[in-house]
């Protein structure tokens, strides 16, 4: 909707006067082209983006080095405009292979707000959605599903997790092709209004591209998420403590080590995602160890600090050791 602005009239006139000027609005002097590298991302404050991206991620370094390319490509295209030269809007449909818990939907978000800031995407939003979101039941179902989606997302980025359950082969009556042929559509004639990003596992992605060659062919970049290692981990643990005001004595910390170590070879193992639930679970367990002592002065290092107990009562130290 826009928005029109009135002008103020004046409080009142002395008889007779000549009607007052009408002040010539402010004018705020346009920003001079970028000549530079470096005054295109001060401009867009794109490179502060980048940076964080760099600075809040833990690990991560083929990625974090994989969209700092893209973002160079981006900022290069933004100065040969500002001094005459053609420059074609790239393709920036986007897969995202990796296992559960590393960090797709963040990157996801951070993709979109660098997008936005040098003019690549009107809003910058991202719009997170799985198959549900897009297929319906029945006939009839799908194509307004989809299209509801797509107009929420237009401007910005939409995020499809787990896209490969789009296709059902298995299903005859599955309607995930119908969603597919309009997805294509829309990232061929509105990629300048939208960016797809797929995710999903490597193995199934390459199964689904395999199947609908012309997703694969519509998107730009591959980029493939490793698990962390148990290192990062551990930061990771800590950073997500530390925003809850919560820390890991020195005990805490060689059990949690111990903790993940076990963890990672156990199935269904979601790296950052399974961190937070085992910290979830030891913030439980020193709630119930406070909660027994009621009348009992806790001092604010005590409501703070996990312990070694807290990690050792979960049930992953009840398996035997992991080999080797």
């Amino acid at each position: 909707m826009r928005h029109r602005v009135a002008m103020a009239s004046p409080l009142y006139s002395l008889p007779g006067a000549p009607a007052p000027e009408t002040a010539a609005p402010a004018t705020v002097p346009a920003a001079a082209p970028p000549r530079t590298i470096g005054e295109v991302l001060a401009q867009s404050q794109a490179g502060a983006v980048i940076d964080e991206l760099d600075a809040a991620l833990v690990g991560l370094a083929p990625v974090k080095a994989r969209i700092r390319d893209i973002a160079a490509l981006l900022v290069v295209d933004r100065l040969r405009l500002a001094i005459g030269l053609e420059a074609q809007t790239p393709s920036l449909h986007m897969c995202f292979t990796g296992n559960p818990g590393t960090g797709k939907t963040t990157v996801a978000m951070r993709i979109a707000e660098i997008l936005h800031r040098l003019g690549y995407v009107r809003k910058g939003h991202l719009v997170a959605v799985t198959r549900d979101d897009l297929v319906g039941q029945y006939i009839g179902h799908t194509a307004p599903k989809t299209k509801e989606v797509l107009k929420k997302a237009m401007g910005g980025v939409l995020f499809i997790d787990e896209a490969y359950y789009l296709y059902r082969p298995e299903n005859e009556r599955d309607y995930g092709q119908e969603a597919i042929e309009i997805l294509l559509q829309v990232m061929e004639n509105q990629r300048d209004d939208l960016v797809v990003i797929l995710a999903g596992y490597r193995e199934r992605m390459e199964a689904f591209f395999r199947s609908n060659p012309g997703m694969r062919s519509r998107i730009a970049h591959h980029i493939d998420f490793p698990d962390y290692e148990p290192g990062d981990l551990l930061r990771i643990a800590s950073l997500m403590l530390e925003a809850q005001h919560y820390r890991l004595d020195d005990g805490a910390r060689a059990a949690f080590e111990e903790y993940l170590a076990r963890r990672i070879r156990q199935p269904h193992f979601a790296n950052a995602r399974s961190v937070r639930n085992a910290l979830d679970r030891a913030r439980l367990r020193q709630a119930s160890r406070l909660f027994a002592e009621p009348d009992r002065a806790w001092t604010a290092a005590d409501l703070t600090t996990i312990t070694a107990a807290d990690i050792r009562a979960s049930r992953v130290f009840a398996d035997p050791p992991p080999a080797g």
